[in-house]
């Protein structure tokens, strides 16, 4: 395999080079999408900053892992294609590296853990990868991945600890500084560092004062524990599992130690709101780690402010019930969706007066519930809740201030 032009001193870490990243380009072009970036006016009004979005969830995969892959791919021998390459991942760079490998003729076999979703598996095996379920988590499939490539003598291509898979990811920053040169600061997410890795290199080869700040998911801060010293805990179900790696790359960490300006954590929250708002916003659906870049954005407003901030849309692979979820919750957060609690008294007649209150304020009911048994309240004591639909948290907060006024003890129930 074609390796850097450039090699560490002493350690004979090979570094990559704007230059391979350039190189990348020239074999990737013509076979992903040249994503556009362009500005969210909107979004720029939200965060003070001025917002730049690349759409990689517009990829034949939706998502950027198709670059690394298919970098790798195609700088493999005639005998190293012949005989097959072989990844371990439950996520895109299975699909990126199956569909190019299919595409050029490579067998491309991917190791998941048993308990990868079945979804996960046929998107994967439809672009014409080989799958293998082997253990109960990814450390285990990964293990059996190389023992896989040592019995078959195949050629293990890493989702993002493998300098050509980075160089790839880094023609990403190529695009959108070609496209908006006055990009001056990237929020990058960050799970084992590849993309990071790949998009920093390329900007400060074309700008050396360009602001990098990488991103990672609050459950799974390893790049941040690495680089700062820290040993916050790591783990956890993250909307982001597209960045949730236990142990970032090594290559990558030693790369990013000399590239990033700063490394941020967003929360669960935070990442939502994120995602809710470049589907309501900009019509298009990212999953977690998509919207992390935005979150960061929105949440360390002090870092950015004023800043022409590039941030990329990663990838648009969510489960379409968890999508539904996250706008639901969001809507809660907003006031637009609650559940109200309230205590009436068993009688005919109770439940009547207080939806005259909603009818009077002109919130929309959508189910209600009695609880009569589970119930600390007296034997003629009951909860009702009420699931409604407001015009905004203003028209909400209002009803529930007319329901006191009448007598009623009404509580909000609050997401965690």
């Amino acid at each position: 395999m074609e390796k850097s032009t450039t090699l560490e001193q002493n350690s004979g870490t090979p570094l990559l080079t704007i230059d391979d990243v350039r190189k990348a380009a020239e074999r990737l072009k013509g076979a992903v999408v040249r994503t556009p970036t362009l500005r969210s006016k909107t979004l720029s009004d939200i965060t003070g900053a001025n917002i730049w979005l690349k759409f990689e969830n517009h990829q034949f995969t939706a998502a950027y892992k198709e670059r690394g892959a298919l970098n790798a791919l195609t700088l493999l021998n005639e005998e190293q294609r012949q005989r097959g390459v072989i990844a371990a991942s439950a996520g895109n760079h299975s699909q990126g590296l199956s569909y190019h490998g299919t595409r050029l003729g490579v067998p491309v076999t991917i190791v998941m853990p048993r308990t990868t979703p079945h979804v996960k598996v046929m998107q994967t095996e439809s672009v014409g990868g080989k799958v293998v379920l082997k253990g109960e988590n990814f450390d285990q499939a990964y293990e059996h991945a190389l023992s896989m490539e040592k019995e078959l003598g195949l050629t293990f291509i890493h989702p993002f600890d493998d300098p050509m898979v980075a160089a790839g990811q880094g023609t990403v920053a190529l695009e959108m500084l070609e496209d908006v040169p006055e990009i001056d600061t990237l929020a990058i997410p960050i799970g084992g560092g590849g993309l990071a890795t790949g998009m920093g290199v390329a900007a400060r080869g074309i700008n050396p004062d360009i602001s990098l700040i990488g991103v990672e998911a609050e459950l799974f801060p390893s790049m941040y524990n690495r680089l700062k010293g820290t040993s916050l805990p790591c783990g956890g179900d993250t909307l982001a599992e597209g960045i949730a790696v236990l142990e970032p790359g090594r290559y990558t960490s030693h790369m990013l130690a000399g590239l990033l300006d700063d490394l941020v954590l967003v929360d669960e929250a935070s990442i939502e709101t994120a995602l809710a708002l470049l589907l309501q916003i900009e019509k298009t659906v990212v999953e977690g780690a998509g919207a992390a870049g935005l979150a960061a954005v929105m949440n360390n407003r002090e870092i950015f402010a004023g800043k022409n901030v590039g941030i990329v849309l990663c990838g648009g692979n969510i489960d379409t019930r968890l999508l539904a979820n996250v706008l639901l919750r969001d809507l809660a957060r907003q006031g637009r969706l609650a559940r109200l609690r309230i205590f009436l008294q068993d009688r005919p007649g109770s439940l009547y007066h207080a939806m005259h209150e909603f009818d009077a304020h002109n919130v929309n009911i959508i189910e209600i519930s009695h609880q009569r048994i589970f119930s600390t309240l007296p034997a003629k004591g009951l909860v009702t809740d009420i699931e409604c639909e407001a015009r905004d948290r203003e028209q909400l907060d209002t009803l529930i201030h007319a329901l006191r006024a009448k007598g009623y003890t009404v509580s909000q129930v609050e997401l965690d």
